[in-house]
């Protein structure tokens, strides 16, 4: 077959030109914001940015405000901790914190020196432990129940049940425990109806740190679901597929390709829960440290409540938050250094 001369030459600048682009590349070329992207080396000028996403960033500014205000400005307090602050000095904080004298590193030798900083020390480790033990785990089984249920009704029923408690008050978590495992609780009364001696567990030092570990996973457990749950959302179901076509049942599905899904988002929460291992729930042990003492009940959180404001020794109470916070920030840095030999992101890249 022979192709005309007219056809040939008409073809020639179509496969030679150099500036011939398809319909796709002219279309990719008109596109605006192209020309901005190629003076940057593909990257959207800043100004450009802002003005884009500008809805989200004034979404973010209360939050932000809210973190300046109650987490950023608050550290410059932290000087009182060595002083000797007194705020009759001055009708002003600020200017008490001005006039008042320098100590140095007293404040430190002094709580270093306490054995009730200590005990509090002691307390705070034990209960961290408990709650590692047998409290981060229950959200991890919780989102694995979970998202087995195969039925969405049923599914959010039990979701609504399970995040319900987060949304209750530390008053009135200890009150539902109160009226059932307390002196006059349902489980005593009924005991005492049927001859047996009662009980009154809300009182009991020797147990109290396991009660406030039930007290948190009755609480928080469900909230702790969300985390998990949005990670097995990302999970790839042709995996599951796959195994199950090699002959894996339910239990080796999960072993190999559930948990290495939540493997990442484990080791970020296991350095953070790490991280907040001296905060272990002011509100709540503040709440019972009159039934049980303060010898079972006494935190850092507490400590330094009970010294700071009832003692009114407010730079003692500030050394002692100050080494707290320090150690935390140690804590976080080791596991997340941990998390790294581990193979993990954690809460930083390296």
């Amino acid at each position: 077959m022979t192709v005309s001369t007219l056809d040939t030459k008409a073809a020639e600048p179509a496969a030679q030109d150099p500036d011939a682009r398809s319909p796709r590349r002219e279309g990719r070329r008109d596109r605006p914001g192209d020309r901005h992207r190629s003076r940057t080396d593909g990257r959207v000028p800043l100004g450009r940015r802002f003005r884009r996403d500008r809805t989200l960033l004034l979404m973010t500014v209360p939050a932000l405000l809210l973190v300046l205000v109650f987490n950023y400005i608050p550290i410059l307090g932290n000087v009182v901790a060595f002083q000797d602050y007194d705020p009759y000095v001055s009708t002003n904080g600020v200017t008490a914190m001005l006039e008042s004298p320098w100590v140095g590193l007293a404040q430190f030798e002094r709580v270093f020196s306490d054995p009730s900083f200590w005990h509090a020390v002691e307390n705070t480790f034990v209960l961290f432990l408990l709650q590692l033990v047998l409290f981060f785990p229950v959200p991890i089984a919780l989102a694995l129940l979970v998202n087995s249920v195969l039925r969405p009704r049923v599914r959010a029923v039990v979701q609504a049940v399970l995040y319900l408690p987060h949304f209750f008050s530390w008053v009135l978590v200890i009150t539902v425990f109160q009226q059932i495992l307390g002196g006059a609780g349902i489980i005593a009364q009924t005991l005492r109806l049927h001859g047996h001696e009662g009980f009154d567990l809300m009182t009991d030092p020797a147990i109290f740190k396991f009660l406030v570990t039930a007290e948190g996973i009755w609480k928080d457990a469900g909230w702790g679901v969300i985390v998990f749950l949005a990670a097995l959302a990302a999970v790839n179901q042709d995996l599951y597929e796959a195994a199950a076509m090699d002959g894996a049942g339910r239990w080796r599905r999960m072993w190999h390709v559930t948990l290495p899904a939540l493997r990442p988002v484990i080791a970020l929460l296991l350095v953070l829960r790490v991280g907040d291992a001296l905060t272990v729930g002011f509100e709540q042990l503040l709440l019972q440290r009159d039934a049980v003492g303060p010898g079972a009940a006494e935190v850092l959180d507490t400590f330094v409540w009970w010294t700071g404001l009832r003692s009114q020794d407010f730079s003692y109470a500030a050394a002692a938050g100050l080494i707290k916070g320090v150690v935390g920030l140690v804590l976080v840095l080791s596991a997340n250094k941990v998390a790294h030999l581990m193979g993990e992101q954690g809460v930083y890249r390296k």
